[in-house]
């Protein structure tokens, strides 16, 4: 099954060289390695035409992907973009069609659409897809999903698919309850956990090796890894990875405050600061005031919009990791009301993965509680993933 690891090996690196460039150097991306040096790639360019799936995080430095690779001569004949769209400025959940893009006239397929998987005609005349986007190492973001599509319809058309790697701001965190199989969706396809302290780049290793996609065994896998990185290392993202994570602050608090979307609280979509704040209106959770209004890209009909909510500051709080306090606190407090939390049942089960985590909290389990019921599985997780790990995990 891990036979496919030949593939990579020749541009994988040893954590023992890794470690003695990687405290000197700048981290460098799969893309800015390849904007720099088409040759670099572990699979030839030059005769490709190239499909590459990208949005607004596929940058180096100040430029995109899409016009850097023009301007080497390559043959980008088409882009597919995940939610949000090519540009990033599509609100969560925000149905996009296809459209050709006014800048490169290429056209652009939509994979948060009718689609969710590139479709046979769209990839037609493409010998090569090149994936690039930013995630953020939750499972619940969607950009995991779109990868596994994507590589899944590469697989049952035989095409090469290369990923260019990129940092996990969230990588030294393992942590939070494993997804069941029942409860597959968009916003969870694997059986990790919610954070899995993996990139994408070994996450596409650990789909294609662990056969979580069809015909796996038919796809031709590339990763261009990153370069003077080890997954402890803080990590300055250039973009915002999606309209409502503008900071380290939202990207750190996301693992925390996303659960809140199956419920009728406010995480701030609708404010300049979402995903940095918690609130509601009657019971308040706080006494923190502040009022959601749509915001065109971002956030045309956010939770609780033009209502004074009262809640919690989260801005200048320390964050990592999965911090459930948020969620038991505000738990705590519906049910001294005689409110349901969970407005969404079923969302929030598959945002966590199963129905456990939130029967736990309507059955009044303490944190310590919680964490324990899910540090078997995360073991198992660990063992399983180490095959698959391009980079160090310390200094």
């Amino acid at each position: 099954m891990r036979k496919f690891l030949l593939l990579v090996c020749c541009i994988a690196f040893s954590s023992t060289t890794f470690s003695c460039v990687a405290q000197t150097k700048e981290i460098q991306t799969g893309a800015s390695q390849l904007a720099a040096r088409p040759d670099s790639s572990p699979v030839e360019l030059a005769s490709k035409q190239i499909g590459l799936v990208v949005n607004q995080s596929s940058v180096v430095g100040n430029s995109h992907l899409v016009e850097l690779l023009l301007q080497q001569g390559l043959q980008v004949k088409k882009i597919f973009s995940p939610e949000h769209g090519f540009r990033g400025t599509f609100d969560a959940g925000a149905k996009v069609e296809n459209s050709i893009d006014p800048q490169t006239g290429l056209a652009v397929f939509s994979l948060y659409g009718k689609d969710k998987k590139p479709t046979a005609e769209a990839l037609e005349g493409i010998n090569l897809l090149i994936f690039d986007l930013q995630d953020v190492g939750v499972r619940y973001y969607t950009y995991l999903s779109t990868l596994h599509y994507v590589m899944e319809a590469a697989a049952e058309q035989n095409i090469p698919l290369l990923v260019l790697d990129r940092p996990n701001p969230n990588g030294t965190y393992v942590d939070g309850p494993m997804l069941e199989k029942n409860y597959q969706s968009f916003v969870g396809l694997h059986p990790i956990p919610l954070l899995h302290g993996m990139t994408l780049g070994e996450l596409a290793l650990m789909i294609k090796g662990e056969g979580w996609i069809s015909k796996a065994e038919q796809l031709k896998l590339y990763v261009l890894p990153l370069k003077n990185y080890q997954r402890d290392m803080p990590y300055k993202l250039p973009v915002r990875p999606s309209p409502n994570l503008p900071n380290a602050q939202a990207v750190a608090l996301y693992p925390s405050l996303g659960f809140f979307e199956a419920t009728p609280l406010s995480i701030g979509r609708g404010t300049d600061f979402p995903f940095q704040v918690l609130g509601y209106t009657n019971p308040p959770l706080g006494k923190f005031a502040f009022s959601p209004v749509p915001k065109a890209g971002a956030a045309l009909h956010p939770p609780l919009k033009n209502q004074l909510v009262l809640g919690l500051d989260l801005r200048e709080v320390k964050a990592g990791g999965l911090d459930l306090s948020y969620l038991i606190q505000a738990q705590a407090l519906f049910a001294k009301h005689q409110l349901k939390l969970f407005n969404s049942p079923d969302f929030m089960d598959k945002l966590s993965g199963s129905n456990k985590l939130r029967q736990q909290l309507e059955q009044g389990w303490t944190e310590p509680q919680i964490r324990q019921s899910w540090q078997s599985e995360l073991m198992k997780f660990r063992q399983q993933r180490q095959p698959y790990l391009l980079y160090a995990d310390q200094h």
